[in-house]
C-alpha cells in the first residue's frame, strides 16, 4: 500500500537521516521524497511517499520518538478523498469539477453540492450528484449555515469547494473546518470591490487577468495562497471578453489548487503555504 508522510518541525541536524532511517526498518521503500528549510524561521518540511505494508501506529510512534518537540506529523493512505461543493448560480467552477470527476481526472468522489439556488440543480442532476437546495430568504447567516451544517454531517468531506459560492462565511462556520475550504476568486481584489469587477477593470484598462486559489480563514479572501495564475489581455476585450476569460481562468486555478489538497502536497505555517 502507498502512504504519503507530511512532517512539520522545528529545523535540527539529521533529520532526513534519522526519518529515512525509521521509513527503512520498518521495510518501506521511498518512491518520492520532497523537503524545505524554512531558513528565516527555522522551520523543516517534508513529504514523502512510501510503499509497503506497515502498522499505521506503529510508523507514527516510531516517527514520533525521532521528531523534535512540536512537530506535525500526517500519514495518509493513497486514495480518493470525499469532497462537497458549494456554489451560488454560476456554473463554469462546477461544471468543470464535475466533467473531471466523470472523466476520473479528479482524485476525489463528490459527495453533494449545496447551494443557496436551484439553478444549478439540473447540472448535478445529469452527473447524479446529490443536490441540496439551503435558501437563504427571512434567514439570519448563522441559521443559514446551520442548516448547511447540518447536511454537512452526513458527509466526512476531506475538503469543502467553494466553487463560486458567493457568500460570506462566519468566522464560527469556518472554524469547523481549518484548513479544509477551498475559495476561488478573481485577483482583482481588493482594488475592484463589487457586483461587476471586469467592468471597473475594463474602465481603468487593466492588462492581466487572474485567479487565486486559497484556504478560507476568518478573513475570507485573506487565507493562504494555494495557487494563481494569470493571462494577458488588451484594448481591445470588451468587459464581457475579459468576464469570459476570467472565468476560463479560475476554473483552471481552482482545479489545480484541488489537485493539489488532494494528493496531499500542502503545508499551512503562519498563514503561508508550501507546496510540493
Amino acid at each position: 500500500m502507498s502512504y504519503i508522510i507530511l512532517i512539520s518541525s522545528p529545523d535540527q541536524k539529521g533529520l532526513i537521516y534519522h526519518i529515512s532511517s525509521v521509513i527503512y526498518d520498518l521495510g518501506l521503500n521511498i518512491e518520492r521524497n520532497d523537503e524545505y528549510v524554512d531558513k528565516e524561521n527555522k522551520h523543516f518540511f517534508m513529504r514523502t511517499k512510501v510503499v509497503g505494508d506497515v502498522d499505521k501506529e506503529i510508523l507514527t510512534k516510531r516517527l514520533k520518538q525521532i521528531l523534535p518537540p512540536n512537530s506535525s506529523l500526517k500519514i495518509q493512505p493513497m486514495a480518493k478523498k470525499p469532497i462537497v461543493i458549494l456554489c451560488t448560480k454560476e456554473n463554469h467552477c462546477v461544471g468543470d469539477l464535475l466533467l473531471r470527476h466523470d472523466s476520473g481526472e479528479l482524485n476525489a468522489y463528490i459527495q453533494a453540492i449545496i447551494s443557496d439556488y436551484e439553478i444549478l440543480k439540473p447540472l448535478a442532476q445529469k452527473f447524479d450528484i446529490p443536490f441540496f437546495h439551503i435558501p437563504t430568504a427571512n434567514k439570519d447567516r448563522n441559521t443559514h449555515e446551520n442548516e448547511i451544517l447540518a447536511v454537512l454531517k452526513d458527509f466526512e468531506s476531506a475538503y469543502l469547494v467553494l466553487a463560486k459560492y458567493m457568500r460570506i462565511l462566519t468566522s464560527s462556520f469556518v472554524k469547523h473546518f481549518e484548513n479544509k475550504i477551498i475559495n476561488i476568486h478573481h485577483s482583482f481584489l481588493p482594488a475592484f470591490i463589487g457586483a461587476n469587477p471586469y467592468k471597473q477593470a475594463y474602465e481603468r484598462g487593466v492588462k492581466l487577468i487572474g485567479a487565486t486559489a486559497h484556504f478560507v480563514n476568518e478573513n475570507l479572501d485573506e487565507g493562504p495562497i494555494i495557487t494563481q495564475d494569470v493571462i494577458h489581455i488588451n484594448h481591445s476585450y470588451s468587459w464581457q471578453d475579459m468576464q469570459k476569460a476570467g472565468r476560463d481562468i479560475e476554473k483552471i486555478v481552482l482545479s489545480r489548487a484541488l489537485h493539489l489538497a488532494l494528493e496531499d502536497r500542502i503545508f499551512v505555517h503562519n498563514n503561508k503555504t508550501i507546496i510540493f
